[in-house]
């Protein structure tokens, strides 16, 4: 794995760790040689991780609409940002240019870009790993409904096995990259 795209949160979130985990994963991309690809934003969680793998040597790609740079939410000080014209294209070209999702906590943006790269999984568009990291239970509700959803006969299991759920940065790096 050469690349990964990282779906998180522009807000900081109520609580410290959820920036201290956004920074944790940054450094350890980069020590790791990993590109992190990203939405291109300098605030929330978002610009958190960026800040950490530049800060470690890393390489980050930021992939962000006209109309955010325009808001003056854009990350500058990147390796590369590329601007796009739609929230559509964004999703689009992060997922060209990585080998693997994660997705961090977030709100619906998060919620949009992780559900799209997993049905992409799912329609055989894409076979690129997809991830959660249920920080702190952070998704716990969430992965409540996916599997009631399984239950309910509204999702296989062999697509739902395609979303793979870990508490732990680290383990779930290595299982994105087997």
């Amino acid at each position: 794995m050469n690349s990964i795209c990282v779906f998180c949160g522009a807000s900081a979130g109520q609580r410290p760790a959820y920036l201290e985990l956004a920074s944790e994963l940054g450094n350890l991309l980069a020590r790791r040689n990993i590109t992190v690809v990203y939405g291109g934003g300098r605030v929330g969680l978002m610009g958190a991780l960026a800040d950490a793998a530049l800060a470690a040597g890393g390489r980050v790609i930021g992939v962000i609409p006209q109309m955010l740079v325009d808001k003056e939410v854009a990350h500058t000080g990147l390796t590369e940002l590329q601007v796009v014209h739609s929230m559509a294209e964004r999703k689009a070209r992060m997922g060209q240019l990585a080998d693997a999702f994660l997705t961090l906590p977030g709100g619906i943006g998060t919620m949009d870009e992780l559900f799209e790269a997993w049905t992409w999984t799912q329609l055989g568009l894409q076979r690129k790993p997809c991830g959660l990291l249920n920080h702190d239970g952070y998704y716990d509700a969430l992965i409540a409904f996916i599997d009631h959803a399984v239950e309910e006969g509204f999702l296989r299991p062999p697509h739902r096995a395609a979303l793979i759920v870990d508490t732990d940065i680290t383990r779930l790096l290595m299982r994105l990259a087997d």
